[in-house]
């Protein structure tokens, strides 16, 4: 064998090596619990052959505690880039059967190598988490990694997307660069994230809970709403994760992957005609509307389990992404509280970052009333939703199906708030509050000196829908666009989203806006 045969068979065998991770048998038990290895999460997200490895030869520097001559391939955590559906991206998958991919120095380098590569390279970065937290041999070295990791999750916001995956565990100070990315997508089984487990609440507080309760996904997405997406396995995750991708620009100064199909659908779609409820305090469900309207099944639902009461996600009309935004009346009758106002401020200002339309459905009756909204803080936290839409610049298109009263009416993107276009529809109801409200405070003297006051409120009540809360009124005043049928709605949408892709907006110049968190 040739000196040059002998160091490629060396090469060959030392990646071997490398890419085992902590051995077969460490594989195998998480195998047999459905867990795929750090490497074949990386394998079926990218598109075969194109991933490329950083710092696979990188070991740990730890000489203390045991750790001297100890070997932890890639100490820990697999960094590369590679190609999704041809588009490039960024990632690191850390490895749990090295050393409980737990966090050193030279693991926490690798990420940050990566990630401002992702910064400067202009591309989705992507964190697969499987970690039992900082490495406490190398103590204080341990933490400046996860610090140095939040301040590069900070400079990646609102320049490239970020995607955290929760495959693992993921506890302590580990939990907060996932909590700084993006969007969060966390598999049902064998995954856990929280700051203080069982056994420290119950030391601290002497109240008993289970994991299930504060660290399983269930919690994360339905309860605390850190997670937007659970998952069925590994697998399942990175195929949210390429389907997310596939809505999203790779950086803030690029245009999302808008696809036009070059004909826009001026076609009439009654169906959406029946969908309205005869009676105006019926429910109507707001996800058949979106569904008629985008696209067919080019919907991607974020946030599905928390806050139902509002509805955001990614869609496509006509080929162009937008961003949709939609009250549901299915849920606390579609108003708005504390929950609601920061899912839906957030996902709108993630949008306006990644230059993403604005589409939004209103059918919001007002903020939900109660103490506990009150003392919660409901007037901050729905600041946030006037904050969001009153800064974004991208274009904003409103559609107002029925109910649209007071502040919420505002909150959801009306004209006032810079909304290119809003149109209504014939059943909307734009007013300071409800009919019924209304009459009970206008007619109130009225009413207590008749002898028949159901008839009497009845009557006030159709007389202010139709004169003060009717769209046309609105229109009137030229707070409305146009009012449609709404069996027009997909291609006046269609249409007004083709008329202001190319809209240019600009602001005065400041450092940033004080969003009331």
């Amino acid at each position: 064998m040739s000196i040059r045969e002998e160091l490629l068979d060396d090469l060959e065998t030392r990646r071997n090596r490398l890419r085992e991770g902590g051995g077969a048998a460490r594989h195998e038990t998480r195998r047999e619990k459905g867990m795929l290895s750090a490497r074949e999460r990386l394998d079926v997200f990218f598109d075969e052959g194109t991933f490329q490895e950083w710092g696979l030869h990188v070991e740990h520097g730890c000489h203390d505690f045991g750790m001297a001559g100890k070997s932890m391939p890639c100490d820990g955590v697999v960094t590369g880039v590679g190609r999704v559906d041809g588009r490039p991206a960024a990632a690191f998958s850390q490895d749990a059967t090295v050393g409980g991919g737990a966090l050193g120095q030279r693991h926490a380098k690798k990420i940050c190598d990566i990630m401002d590569y992702a910064l400067e390279g202009g591309m989705p970065m992507i964190g697969i988490n499987d970690s039992g937290g900082a490495r406490i041999q190398e103590a204080v070295e341990s933490l400046s990694g996860y610090g140095q990791v939040f301040y590069r999750n900070v400079l990646l916001s609102g320049c490239v997307p970020q995607i955290g995956v929760i495959a693992g565990n993921c506890a302590g100070g580990a939990a907060y660069s996932p909590a700084l990315m993006d969007f969060l997508v966390m598999t049902r089984a064998n995954a856990n994230m929280f700051i203080c487990g069982p056994q420290v609440i119950k030391a601290a507080t002497g109240v008993e809970c289970t994991m299930e309760e504060i660290g399983s996904a269930a919690a994360n997405a339905s309860i605390s709403g850190n997670v937007h997406f659970v998952a069925d396995d590994d697998q399942h995750a990175m195929q949210i994760v390429s389907d997310l991708l596939s809505y999203l620009p790779p950086n803030n100064v690029e245009n999302p992957p808008h696809t036009p199909t070059g004909e826009i659908c001026l076609d009439s779609d009654e169906s959406l005609n029946d969908l309205v409820p005869e009676d105006p305090k019926g429910s109507m469900d707001m996800y058949e509307v979106i569904n008629r309207v985008v696209d067919p099944g080019r919907f991607l639902e974020v946030h599905r389990e928390f806050a139902r009461n509002i509805i955001v996600g990614f869609g496509r009309v006509d080929g162009i992404v937008v961003g949709i935004i939609a009250n549901q009346p299915q849920v606390k009758a579609g108003t708005l509280d504390i929950d609601a106002s920061d899912k839906g401020a957030r996902f709108i200002r993630f949008c306006n970052a990644f230059n993403i339309p604005l589409l939004t459905f209103v059918d919001v009756p007002g903020f939900l009333p109660g103490v506990a909204q009150e003392q919660g803080g409901i007037i901050r936290h729905g600041a946030k939703m006037l904050f969001a839409y009153s800064a974004a610049t991208v274009p904003k298109i409103t559609v107002i199906t029925r109910k649209a009263y007071g502040g919420s009416y505002l909150a959801m993107c009306s004209r006032d708030l810079k909304a290119d276009m809003v149109f209504a529809w014939p059943t909307a109801e734009i007013a300071v509050m409800g009919a019924e409200g209304a009459v009970n405070v206008l007619y109130r003297k009225e009413l207590a000196e008749t002898d028949d006051p159901r008839a009497l409120r009845e009557k006030l009540t159709a007389e202010y829908r139709d004169r003060f809360a009717s769209p046309y009124m609105a229109a009137s005043h030229g707070m409305i666009t146009d009012v449609i049928a709404p069996a027009q709605t997909r291609c006046v949408v269609s249409l007004a989203l083709q008329n202001t892709l190319m809209k240019s907006e600009t602001r005065p110049p400041k450092k940033h806006g004080l969003i009331p968190l």
